[in-house]
Formats: structure tokens, C-alpha cells, sequence
């Protein structure tokens, strides 16, 4: 029968059968990179039919290129993550280098020319300031306040004997008047503060009677009469008392000169520019002892310097 085999057969098929072993499957183990997109930790890999055991030349040169698709997939994976940059010749990837716009000496040297420019503007303006108020205040000198002596009303006025507060017999002498004076301001920009010294009525250099005028402001264009009092309480007049001489009735004329200084100022441009003036007046004057009228001064009867 077919079926049936011979010793001979199966004792030339046992021998060739242990010689081939069968064929085992190997298992290649790839590290996935880092920056893969699927998520994997590990994936196998396993031979076609054609590799085998047989085959070291072929495992090895899988293990290389393994290898380089690792290295190469980390590589592609971080060039991709950095955009695309390219790397120098030391494998770095090159960074894109902020250029400064100049030097710092040039902005150390426009900022020292602002300030030049801004030190000259502000001389310049000072200059130009300077010059506008000289010139003010030349304009404005001339504008003088004139000043004239109008009246003196005597209201009291009595001689006689006594002593100072030392017991001292002297004559004594008591003077109470008016003075008027006229006040012309002739600026047209500024007005005038005018005051004036002490008003003494002085017999032989003695005063006898004393008055002030009371400081006030006068505007421009303007004239003012204004009034100044005096008063002189029993005045001890010591050996000036002994050139007095006196008429049948007791009457005596009694010579005195009016002494005081006006001064007046403006403020042309506020504080910054003024104009100051003094005009020193002396008038003469006779007073009878018997009368108290008034005594009027004409322009040439006192002196203004």
C-alpha cells in the first residue's frame, strides 16, 4: 500500500530531522523620541520571514538605523518645536540679535546738547529781560512827582515865659498850623507811593513845631492836595528866645523856615523795576504873634532840589 513505509525511509528521515531547528521569532524594542505625536512608550517590531538568526549582518544593521531614526527623530522633532532655526557651525541654533540703534556717546551727546541748548534759551531770555527793564526804567525816570508848597494856616501860636522840665527859666514857645501841599503825578504807565521825612518848622535851628506826612498812593495822571498838621507844646527856645523883640502892644514877628524832604516811588513793573525820587523843599515864613492868617507860598518863594 502507499501508505506504508519502509525501515529504510524512516531511518533516512530521522536523522536529517533533528538537524534544522525550528525557526524562532525576534523581537527588535525602538524607544520612541520625545517629542513623537502618538503617544507610544514602546512598539515592537518584528522580522519579515526573511530575517533570521542566520542573518547577524542584517540585526546589526537594523540596530544602526534604529539608531539613527531615534537621533534623527529627536533632532527633527526639536528643530520643529524651535520653529525651524538654523544652527551655527558648533550645532547651536542660532538666536536672532538685537542691534542697538548707536553708540551711547551719541545719546550722552544730544542729551548734553539739550541741555547746552536749553542753558542758552534761558541766558538769552535773562538777557532780553534784562534790556526790556533798563529800558523801562530809562523811560520811565524822567515821570518825577512835582511838588508845591501851597499854605500854612497858623492856628495857635503863643510866646512866653517859663522853665524846660530842668527848671531852666526860658522863653516857651507854642505853634499849631495846617500845611497844604499840592502832588502832581505825571506818569502815564505807573502810579506813585509818596511819603514824606519829618515836616519841621524850625526858629534858628531850633524846631519848634513838627508834623508827618502820612504815607499813600497816588495813581497816574493824577493831582492830590493833601495836608500835613503841626504841632509845637511850650518849645524851649534857651538863648535863641533873647533876638526876639517885641512892639508896645507885646506883639512880635517871629521868623521860621519850613524844612522836609518828600519821596516818592512807582513800581513800573512790579518789584523788579522802580523809580525813586526825593525832592528837598525849604520855605521861609513870618508869623505875626498878634494875627494867625493864612499864609500863602508862591511858586518862587520856596526851593525844591
Amino acid at each position: 500500500m502507499l501508505s506504508t513505509k519502509s525501515e529504510s525511509d524512516v531511518t533516512s528521515l530521522a536523522p536529517s530531522s533533528p538537524s534544522r531547528s525550528p525557526k524562532r521569532p525576534v523581537y527588535y524594542v525602538q524607544s520612541p523620541s520625545r517629542d513623537s505625536h502618538d503617544g507610544d512608550k514602546s512598539s515592537t517590531m518584528q522580522p519579515s520571514p526573511m530575517e533570521s538568526p542566520s542573518h547577524p549582518s542584517s540585526v546589526g544593521r537594523h540596530s544602526r538605523n534604529s539608531s539613527a531614526s531615534r537621533f534623527s527623530g529627536i533632532f527633527r522633532s526639536s528643530s520643529g518645536r524651535k520653529g525651524g532655526r538654523k544652527r551655527n557651525d558648533k550645532g547651536w541654533p542660532e538666536c536672532g540679535v538685537i542691534m542697538e540703534e548707536g553708540p551711547y556717546d551719541e545719546f550722552e551727546d544730544k542729551a548734553f546738547t539739550r541741555r547746552c541748548q536749553a542753558l542758552i534759551a534761558l541766558f538769552t531770555f535773562v538777557v532780553l529781560f534784562t534790556v526790556f527793564c533798563l529800558i523801562i526804567w530809562g523811560a520811565s525816570r524822567p515821570y518825577k512827582a512835582e511838588i508845591l508848597v501851597k499854605s500854612f494856616a497858623v492856628h495857635n501860636f503863643y510866646i512866653g515865659e517859663g522853665s524846660d522840665s530842668s527848671g531852666v527859666p526860658t522863653k516857651l514857645l507854642t505853634v499849631n498850623g495846617t500845611l497844604k501841599l499840592s502832588v502832581y503825578n505825571p506818569a502815564t504807565i505807573f502810579g506813585i507811593h509818596v511819603t514824606s521825612n519829618p515836616v519841621n518848622l524850625v526858629y534858628s535851628e531850633i524846631p519848634v513845631a513838627t508834623g508827618q506826612l502820612k504815607k499813600y498812593y497816588q495813581p497816574r495822571k493824577s493831582r492830590r492836595t493833601v495836608a500835613v498838621v503841626l504841632e509845637g507844646k511850650k518849645v524851649p527856645l534857651y538863648g535863641a528866645g533873647s533876638t526876639l523883640t517885641f512892639t508896645q502892644n507885646g506883639a512880635a514877628e517871629i521868623p521860621l523856615v519850613l524844612k522836609f524832604e518828600v519821596r516818592s516811588r512807582g513800581n513800573v513793573v512790579g518789584k523788579l523795576v522802580r523809580t525813586k525820587h526825593r525832592k528837598q523843599i525849604s520855605c521861609p515864613l513870618v508869623i505875626d504873634s498878634t494875627k494867625t492868617k493864612l499864609i500863602k507860598f508862591k511858586k518862587t518863594t520856596c526851593t525844591y532840589h
